[in-house]
């Protein structure tokens, strides 16, 4: 089977560069809505980000694909920049710089996504802490003693009473 390597490449290249594309609005507007703490439009984004995850899936799939075919043909199949190279100049460049592109914005994904998990993680945590001191009435058990609360408050407490 004789592949079209440049444009194979290129049209693979142009549906990851998309897919980020729209995942970077997707995370922005994400972002805005955890700010505003807007639930509702959080979960009306769920369906648009299923169906960006279906398209990465299915761009890493056509790269697995791509990169086994180079393979068989005895051609670099460890990855798309490698195999890019080995592509004449005049289609190599311009396929080297959208490899380039696209790990650049694949950076730029994973920032705002672990910043996005940390805002999450956060706001988990405060909201257990809440639970916690409604569960409790406001008294935290004792570190200290056998089954009454500690009298003492500490330095601080004691003074300004």
């Amino acid at each position: 089977m004789d592949i079209q390597w440049d444009t194979e490449l290129a049209d693979l290249l142009g549906r990851l560069s998309d897919a980020q594309r729209q995942l970077i609005t997707l995370l922005t507007k994400k972002a805005d809505l955890l700010a505003n703490r807007d639930h509702q439009g959080l979960a009306d984004l769920m369906p648009e980000e299923e169906s960006l995850c279906g398209e990465l899936q299915a761009c890493y799939q056509r790269r697995q694909s791509l990169l086994a075919e180079a393979e068989e043909a005895g051609l670099p199949s460890d990855s798309i920049l490698s195999l890019a190279e080995t592509l004449p100049p005049e289609t190599d460049k311009p396929l080297q710089k959208s490899v380039q592109e696209s790990v650049e914005r694949s950076r730029l994904l994973r920032h705002q996504s672990v910043t996005q998990w940390v805002v999450v993680q956060r706001t988990l945590l405060h909201l257990s802490h809440m639970l916690e001191i409604i569960a409790t009435g406001g008294q935290s058990e004792p570190t200290y003693g056998k089954g009454s609360a500690s009298t003492s408050s500490g330095a601080l407490m004691d003074r300004a009473a």
